[in-house]
């Protein structure tokens, strides 16, 4: 199920137009479009290129946040303030936008974002989930061997360890209900990782995911030789 279908760019640049040529499509052919966003350095690139084509039709669009560092939003680290600085930098005017708050407790926030995603009366969820991967198998900020692994119960939670600040992220149930997951990946450091994950290794995070729409991986070449 999560193998899904391959599509191997030549490089970095190659990578981010083929894949905003795909979400583009994907905007164009939906009446309403719910678009989970990652974080991390990979999509910048993606971003800063569909944000350009103005020309879309962003009234349609609804943007989520896949994961996000418990900081303000305007701090550097947040995943929402690469957002703004990259598609939303053109002028872009979607639906609406919803951050992941990081104001109050995590705790709190984490609720307040889970009321959001529970209004939400359609199954899948979403339309297209954009995840990255990370070099230890990651996914969002569902991190190896911490109890975020085992939430079920919950579309987002806190995940207070394993990394240098609490995060807030999409559980499972919430990353699996998507029409497409469209995976971005780049770098030889994740080759291993992006073979593990397509072969369904329960060991890592990445592998647990078992979405219930189509897969597809855009990767790198790099990130392909292993």
């Amino acid at each position: 199920m999560i193998a899904g279908e391959l599509v191997v760019a030549n490089d970095a640049e190659d990578l981010a137009t083929r894949a905003v040529r795909f979400i583009a499509r994907q905007i164009e052919l939906s009446p309403t479009f719910r678009f989970v966003l990652s974080g991390g350095s990979t999509p910048r690139s993606l971003y800063t290129l569909l944000g350009e084509h103005r020309e879309l039709p962003w009234g349609r669009v609804e943007m989520f946040m896949g994961d996000e560092r418990f900081v303000p939003l305007d701090h550097p680290d947040s995943n929402f303030r690469m957002v703004r600085e990259t598609l939303l930098a053109h002028g872009i005017q979607p639906k609406a936008i919803h951050p992941i708050p990081t104001d109050g407790t995590p705790q709190d926030a984490a609720e307040r974002y889970e009321t959001l995603l529970r209004s939400i009366s359609r199954n899948p969820l979403f339309d297209l989930n954009l995840l990255g991967l990370g070099e230890d198998g990651h996914i969002a900020s569902l991190l190896p061997d911490q109890p975020v692994l085992e939430v079920r119960d919950k579309l987002v939670a806190v995940v207070p360890k394993g990394r240098s600040e609490q995060r807030i992220t999409l559980t499972y149930p919430a990353l699996e209900s998507s029409r497409i997951t469209m995976f971005l990946v780049s770098g030889k450091a994740k080759a291993a990782m992006v073979k593990r994950a397509r072969a369904g290794d329960i060991s890592i995070p990445a592998g647990r995911l078992r979405p219930s729409g189509s897969v597809i991986w855009f990767i790198d070449r790099s990130a392909a030789e292993n």
